[in-house]
């Protein structure tokens, strides 16, 4: 008759097999690093023994750093939100002068219907990844300005107010020009509802 499973199967006693607690060594064994009596620690050249209090043949590790022990400032971990980019972004865009506004012709009428939080971001778009960012924005400029120079100040502006406020890497500023604003065109010719 055989013995059932369960009984036949022990684990071994010797220390061989067992596994060690962290931060403790197996006798006979050290951690990588620390020489044992009579072995060579690499890159010194010499033989001899790893001591902390002066006696031959002891180890002492150190204990692993916690939390505790780390600065305030370095404890944790901050994530910032694609719309806190995106409000950044535009408020930096809108202060460039030759900037009328921010979205296409449909998005500033929808704007001027629905006001709320979604007029300040219009125009805006972001991606936003754990050290960088890419930002696309959607401008109308005032007529009689140039367009490149009012891109290129947007650049500038944009990415230094991400940056400077987020430290997110700003790797790209994509910039769409969707119209140009007349001296005569004015805000309020935006068609009104018929419903009320």
């Amino acid at each position: 008759m055989t013995e059932p499973i369960g009984q036949s199967l022990r684990k071994p006693e010797s220390d061989e097999f067992r596994t060690p607690a962290p931060g403790t060594t197996m006798p006979g064994t050290a951690p990588s690093g620390i020489a044992t009596p009579g072995t060579a620690t690499p890159g010194t050249g010499t033989s001899g023994t790893a001591t902390s209090s002066g006696t031959t043949g002891s180890t002492t590790l150190e204990p692993a750093r916690s939390g505790a022990g780390q600065p305030p400032a370095t404890r944790g971990r901050t994530t910032i939100a694609g719309g806190v980019v995106e409000k950044i972004a535009a408020l930096a865009a809108r202060e460039v002068p030759g900037v009328n506004a921010l979205g296409g012709g449909l998005a500033r009428t929808l704007g001027a219907i629905r006001p709320g939080r979604a007029s300040v971001t219009r125009g805006v778009k972001v991606e936003v990844g754990e050290r960088q960012t890419a930002i696309d924005l959607e401008i109308v400029v005032e007529y009689g300005v140039s367009i490149t120079e009012v891109a290129a100040e947007i650049r500038l502006n944009v990415i230094g107010a991400v940056e400077r406020m987020t430290e997110l890497e700003v790797v790209e500023v994509n910039i769409a020009v969707s119209d140009v604003h007349l001296p005569d065109e004015s805000e309020s010719a935006v068609p009104e509802s018929r419903l009320q």
